[in-house]
This record gives structure tokens, C-alpha cells and sequence, in this order.
């Protein structure tokens, strides 16, 4: 089939559990999308409390966008960790990046609004933790 070409499972080597983190990932990224693509409000306010007095419109549109992305995204992460695993490491690396990224904007650089913090800056900072266990578990050899 040419959407999806055979499976590549069996040429991955790390922990099983790395897979099954990814997978976890995986949901954890198309909830949030289905979220802000599909809340009224993107969960700006109701989640995010996010003051919406001001340019309502433009921070819904952002948040409806970011989950416009993160739905296929999170859709090819599922599938990476449920039929192509070879790439597990690389993804999960990337990943890493990603939420790092994320995490040292929110809590030291352009997402610094005093007290206030949205749950993604928080699962974005445990998400790197977690995320370096799980990569270096796809690094190691399955025991046979």
C-alpha cells in the first residue's frame, strides 16, 4: 500500500517503553490540538485563562492554528510509535527540542507573565525530564 509501507518495528532495537512513551506523546499532543482547533475559545480562556478583553480574536486564531498543527503532527507520531519504531530515537530527540524549546520560553524568556502559568508550560518542562529517560532507554539494546 503506498500510504503506509511496511512496518519497520522489527528493525527497532531500544525499549519497548520508549514506543509506548512516544505513542503517549503522541495523544497527548492531537488532545490539546483537538482543543485549540476545536473550543470556541481554543482553551485560551476556559484552560489557559488567558485575558481575552484584549485582541480576542487574534489569540483565538493563533490558538486554532497551533492546533491545526498539532493534530497531524500528532497523528505521525502515533504512527511512528505504532508501526514505524526504527525511528524512535531521532523523534524522541526531536521532541526533546521541541518541548525544551517551549519550556525555556515560557519560564525564562517570552512567556514570563509574572505568576501565571498554562498547564502546556508545565508538561512541556516535565515532558523534557521524562523525555531523556525514554531517549536513552532507545538507545540501549533490548535484552534477548
Amino acid at each position: 500500500m503506498a500510504l503506509l509501507p511496511p512496518s519497520t518495528n522489527a528493525d527497532y532495537r531500544g525499549s519497548n517503553l520508549s514506543a509506548v512513551f512516544l505513542a503517549l506523546s503522541a495523544v497527548l499532543t492531537i488532545l490539546p490540538g483537538m482543543i485549540h482547533y476545536f473550543l470556541p475559545d481554543g482553551g485560551a480562556g476556559v484552560i489557559a485563562h488567558i485575558d481575552l478583553t484584549t485582541r480576542a480574536d487574534t489569540i483565538i486564531a493563533i490558538f486554532a492554528w497551533y492546533g491545526a498543527m498539532q493534530i497531524p503532527f500528532g497523528l505521525l507520531v502515533l504512527v511512528i510509535a505504532l508501526r514505524y519504531r526504527a525511528p524512535t530515537p531521532l523523534v524522541l530527540l526531536l521532541l526533546i527540542l521541541m518541548q525544551g524549546l517551549s519550556a525555556f520560553a515560557a519560564w525564562f524568556w517570552k512567556g514570563t507573565h509574572g505568576d501565571h502559568h498554562p498547564p502546556e508550560h508545565y508538561g512541556s518542562a516535565v515532558f523534557v525530564v521524562l523525555g531523556v529517560l525514554f531517549f536513552a532507554l532507545s538507545l540501549r539494546p533490548r535484552r534477548a
